[in-house]
């Protein structure tokens, strides 16, 4: 239940997810056991009542994961932006993070839409890569026009809206309901945010209920991929997972660079401070997880224990720096997978929501970020998601990526904001 505390500096509000553990490991290997049945399965001629009944196993746990997305998004995305609006309120050192932030995650948006389609070229898609997709790739939606992409921008009806899934202008209404939300007397507005939390606590609830029979949907769906792949399945997945992670090693050296350059931390001194942290990094691939060694690490920097202090609960707390950048490119990838021609303009939109999404996908595990932040993303952008049922299964392998990034840039984000010289707040918004 969200609780209220009161001093002399700010009024927070500490709200709890409801924690789940999830079978990554059974999951992944449905994955390999799927594909290699259907591999192995490629020249039988089965029975079409056995093969339309492991179809629809696949597809009604596809629609099971689908089913919460909105809900979901709709209340973290208020809880998220909520409390980085009280984070920004509480003085010059908390403004200076918040910048970073949003600079980081446009930055590293940028990078993929630029890199990802370079990287294409360079090292196309395996053409076995294509038994992923379970529509046809001409079946995909028209992309808009300029006129009516601007009229899409506000939805008149939102109920409509979440049944059309148009997830750009329900972004757009839920952060502005958010930034309402923050405006409103502390009695209404802890009223409307209590409603949120229970509703994203439920909501995870049901998809912790899907995600435990994962491996059961994930070998469903990986039968029919290995069968219509064959043995290139392997090899367009070991493809998607490389491309992917180099998007998120771009944030991970940015944040040397940030460190060297706006921090004034020579490269050697913080690349050796940040090392015990990015070992417990990759070996607990949790961000909340590593704390104790980046609070560590920040006094080897020599940062002001006030900012530490601040600045890194904070950043655990709503900062995903490899998120928009990595996430954009499972997006991309997709799209590139399905034949869809992304302009310009749907990237943009695409960046737009990733770094919305971003601050909403607070303190989630992998494999439920994966879900309710790349879904709205590749939905945002015309985008394909039934192969995000399947790459979930290996978001165990990018995921190293994502944490290794994340707190790295979380420790040069705490420099930056350190010799900036601000004034830190006492005390500071606890994490979601």
């Amino acid at each position: 239940m969200a609780t209220t505390q009161t001093d002399e500096s700010a009024t927070t509000q500490r709200f709890e997810l409801t924690p789940i553990r999830l079978p990554v490991a059974a999951t992944f290997a449905a994955l390999i056991v799927g594909l290699a049945a259907g591999v192995a399965l490629a020249e039988v001629s089965l029975p079409p009542w056995l093969t339309q009944s492991i179809a629809l196993i696949g597809t009604l746990w596809l629609r099971a994961l689908q089913m919460t997305i909105i809900p979901l998004v709709a209340s973290l995305l208020v809880l998220g932006l909520a409390q980085m609006v009280d984070a920004a309120r509480a003085g010059a050192a908390a403004r200076r993070f918040v910048a970073l932030v949003l600079g980081v995650s446009v930055a590293g948006g940028l990078f993929t839409a630029l890199a990802l389609p370079l990287a294409l070229e360079a090292f196309p898609i395996p053409a076995s890569a294509s038994g992923f997709l379970t529509q046809d790739p001409r079946d995909a939606g028209q992309v808009p026009g300029i006129l009516e992409f601007l009229k899409s921008l506000v939805a008149p009806n939102v109920i409509a809206a979440a049944s059309e899934t148009a997830m750009l202008p329900l972004t757009i209404f839920f952060a502005l309901l958010a930034l309402a939300i923050t405006r409103l007397p502390s009695s209404q507005g802890d009223v409307l945010l209590t409603f949120f939390h229970a509703l994203a606590n439920a909501m995870l609830q049901i998809i912790g209920w899907v995600l435990w029979v994962a491996p059961l949907g994930v070998a469903a769906l990986a039968l029919g991929v290995g069968i219509r792949s064959g043995g290139g399945a392997f090899a367009a997945l070991a493809h998607y997972i490389a491309l992917v992670s180099s998007m998120g090693g771009f944030v991970l050296l940015l944040a040397y660079v940030m460190a060297w350059g706006l921090g004034r931390i020579a490269v050697g001194d913080f690349a050796r401070a940040v090392l015990p942290s990015q070992a417990v990094a990759v070996s607990t691939q949790s961000s909340l997880a590593s704390l104790p060694a980046m609070l560590d690490s920040a006094s080897r920097l020599r940062l002001r224990p006030s900012t530490a202090e601040f600045v890194l609960p904070l950043a655990v707390a709503v900062f995903r720096a490899t998120s928009v950048a990595m996430n954009l490119a499972v997006a991309l990838y997709v799209a590139a997978l399905a034949g869809v021609e992304v302009p310009p303009t749907l990237i943009a939109i695409g960046i737009f929501v990733a770094v919305i999404i971003s601050v909403g996908s607070v303190s989630l595990p992998g494999s439920i970020s994966f879900v309710v932040s790349i879904g709205p993303i590749a939905l945002a952008m015309g985008v394909p998601i039934e192969p995000l049922a399947l790459l979930v299964a290996v978001e165990m392998l990018p995921d190293i990526m994502r944490t290794l990034g994340n707190v790295t840039m979380n420790l040069a984000v705490a420099s930056v904001v350190d010799r900036g010289g601000a004034e830190v707040p006492a005390s500071h918004p606890h994490e979601i």
